[in-house]
């Protein structure tokens, strides 16, 4: 049950965060995600074959990323920021509403459903965060910098960002890989704020 619930948290948690990125690419000038089929909420335009064999398998997934023309943007650096941020912003903002829900229901297996999904929400938040290609921090760090920095960033990220990320994901000696160690303290301390 524990199983079931966890890869139903994760395939909703994923959806929400892409139709996130495409509602905000859309709203901002760039109808490449409508043309794609992704302004939606029907996770099987989302879902990536691989992705969802992962959360079967391993408890822990990813979705197909939105695609979005840079060209199509005012202002390509922040909008291209704004988009990226809409992904966990959303993850973070479904935790929050869910916190608030639970404070007006009595402990039940709703509660216990309901705190999985704010915790796989907050856990896809942070782990999105991280400013590594291809997830989404890197496009937000990406905005902030400077237009030197941004292109140097961004050029080292995209030959190497991938490798770093699965060397992130390997498990070292202790059996916790690198990026658990990294955003577990991150995730358990919002998850507590919300709970």
């Amino acid at each position: 049950m524990d199983f079931l619930i966890k890869a139903i948290v994760f395939i909703v948690a994923l959806t929400i965060h892409e139709f996130a990125h495409a509602y905000t690419a859309d709203k901002l000038g760039d109808p490449t995600p409508r043309s794609y089929g992704r302004l939606t909420l029907n996770p099987m335009a989302h879902l990536d074959l691989l992705g969802t064999l992962a959360i079967v398998f391993i408890g822990f997934g990813w979705a197909k990323p939105v695609p979005f023309d840079p060209y199509n943007l005012r202002n390509p650096k922040r909008d291209g920021m704004l988009i990226a941020l809409a992904g966990p912003a959303s993850n973070l903002l479904l935790a929050v509403l869910i916190s608030i829900i639970l404070k007006f229901i009595p402990v039940s297996l709703i509660s216990y459903i309901l705190q999985y999904v704010l915790l796989g929400n907050v856990s896809i938040a942070i782990f999105n965060l991280i400013p590594v290609f291809p997830l989404d921090g890197e496009k937000i760090l990406g905005g902030i910098l400077s237009p030197e920095l941004y292109h140097e960033y961004t050029t080292i990220m995209r030959q190497y960002g991938t490798i770093i990320l699965v060397l992130m994901l390997l498990p070292i000696a202790g059996g916790t890989s690198p990026i658990v160690a990294l955003i577990s303290p991150v995730v358990s301390f919002v998850a507590s704020l919300l709970l």
